[in-house]
């Protein structure tokens, strides 16, 4: 099919769809296409965002979401299944060629409950199974409630050691107020006060000390890339198990920009990843396990899941097909490459960055220099049509909600076609809106953490320069709605 015969197929797809919603709730049609409006004249730049293909979309809507598909492939609770074994037995065949993954777990809804699955997958190989051993029974159903008793406190007495959130780790990763630090006895590493950066010997010196069942490393927000046969040696050493999450970097691994020491799958037990992201599929997740854990990870649902969504896990098989193409290796370079732009535009311009640079896909910008808060120039860029995500950075002190930083990722307007010279523009629109945008006072007239105030005409002049080059690099070109 040529690109011209696709793009028409797929305006009709979506035009014969959005008719067909508007049928019944046409404030919902309508609401898509807003969304297909605001997105096409943005600067999408929040890290965890992309744009995933009309393949991809499409697969989503589908009759798969009427099938209740509890259980594994070829081994369900529910008849009729053998379609949706079909698309999760493809979705797990390309990741595991993808990642070079024995394992793959294609079921979960999201990146938390991957990491769910992941923990609970842990405290079963470890926690559960040695003691079913020793207690002399096959399963939990023979347990006594007194044997009961103390597996429970077993499993609520391991201790889990991951990236602390201002250094850039994520919610799952055991903080305090998420379902991951209530599970755990846990405690945190950050990262050198200086530089930013993961100090390994510090990482080491903490798991010696606190001798975690599980060492939990990847980011949300860290700028950097992690040696994990370092990570791996430091859990060895202690005996506890590697669980790499990969949500945000999936895509370089896929890509193979993420090799070696920086790739996580030869060196964790268990790896995590959301399908988005960087990896450019629909929302949901992934899990990724040394043989030792696959039987532990398949017990997913109904360990912690409900039923599987076949639609969706239809789409990540789409997806991850898509990424296996050899063009996806040179988005995932172009990605590393975009950010390398972006982040020397913001330096020569005065910025402040977090670690001073990148080697991913992402870029945390300091804006205290400015006399803000993450809150204040987030709004501020909204207004001027800047999409990006507020953040703390380390040692924050005003905090997670109204944070220091903004966090931008290259991924989306990498999709959209951006270069080197666009990213240098952007960062030359941000720090336009930043360097004329002032705090604001509260109704007392105190100092306000979220108020602000940005010159006039600067929206409007940035909204503008930015349209020139959204202009050049349409999104999903060829899709022309009626």
């Amino acid at each position: 099919m040529t690109d011209e015969r696709l793009a028409k197929t797929v305006s009709t797809a979506y035009d014969a769809a959005l008719e067909v919603i508007a049928s019944v709730e046409p404030r919902v049609a309508q609401a898509t296409r807003q969304e297909l409006a605001d997105q096409r004249s943005s600067l999408k730049l929040i890290a965890s965002e992309n744009y995933a293909s009309p393949a991809t979309l499409l697969t989503m809507g589908t009759w798969f979401s009427d099938k209740y598909a509890e259980g594994t492939v070829g081994h369900r609770f529910y008849a009729a299944c053998q379609n949706v074994d079909t698309v999760e037995a493809l979705a797990a065949e390309h990741a595991r060629e993808l990642f070079g993954a024995p394992y793959a777990y294609a079921q979960p809804h999201s990146g938390i409950d991957a990491n769910l699955v992941a923990f609970w997958s842990i405290l079963a190989n470890r926690v559960e199974t040695p003691a079913l051993a020793r207690l002399g029974a096959k399963n939990v159903n023979e347990l006594s409630e007194a044997d009961w008793e103390q597996l429970r406190h077993e499993f609520g007495n391991q201790r889990l050691l991951g990236m602390s959130l201002d250094a850039g780790g994520h919610l799952t990763h055991g903080f305090r107020p998420n379902i991951s630090g209530k599970m755990f006895h846990q405690q945190q590493y950050g990262t050198d006060p200086e530089t930013g950066l993961l100090d390994y010997d510090v990482v080491r010196a903490k798991a010696q000390e606190f001798k975690p069942l599980v060492l939990v490393a990847g980011y949300s927000a860290y700028p950097r890339r992690v040696n994990f046969a370092k990570m791996r040696e430091i859990a060895d050493e202690v005996g506890a198990v590697l669980m790499v999450d990969m949500a945000h970097f999936a895509g370089l691994v896929a890509g193979k920009v993420f090799t070696g020491d920086e790739d996580p799958v030869p060196h964790a037990q268990i790896v995590t990843t959301t399908t988005h992201k960087s990896l450019r599929g629909p929302r949901g997740g992934l899990v990724l396990a040394q043989e030792e854990f696959a039987a532990d990870v398949d017990r997913g649902c109904p360990m912690v899941l409900g039923g599987p969504l076949s639609h969706v896990m239809a789409a990540k098989a789409v997806a991850l097909a898509e990424a296996r193409q050899p063009e996806f290796r040179t988005y995932a370079q172009q990605i590393a490459d975009n950010a390398k732009s972006l982040a020397e535009g913001f330096l020569t311009r005065g910025a402040t960055l977090v670690t001073g640079g990148t080697d991913n896909h992402l870029v945390l910008l300091d804006v205290s220099g400015f006399g803000l808060t993450g809150r204040q120039a987030e709004s501020a860029l909204l207004d001027a049509g800047v999409v990006t995500n507020r953040n703390s950075v380390p040692g924050d002190p005003n905090g997670a909600w109204y944070t220091s930083g903004i966090r931008f990722g290259t991924p989306a307007l990498t999709t959209r076609g951006f270069g080197h010279d666009e990213f240098d523009t952007v960062a030359d629109l941000v720090v336009d809106v930043l360097s004329n945008t002032q705090a604001g006072t509260n109704k007392a007239g105190a100092p306000s953490k979220a108020t602000y105030a940005t010159s006039d005409g600067v929206a409007d002049r940035v909204r503008a320069r930015s349209a020139e080059m959204l202009d050049k690099h349409p999104l999903y070109p060829g899709l022309q709605l009626s």
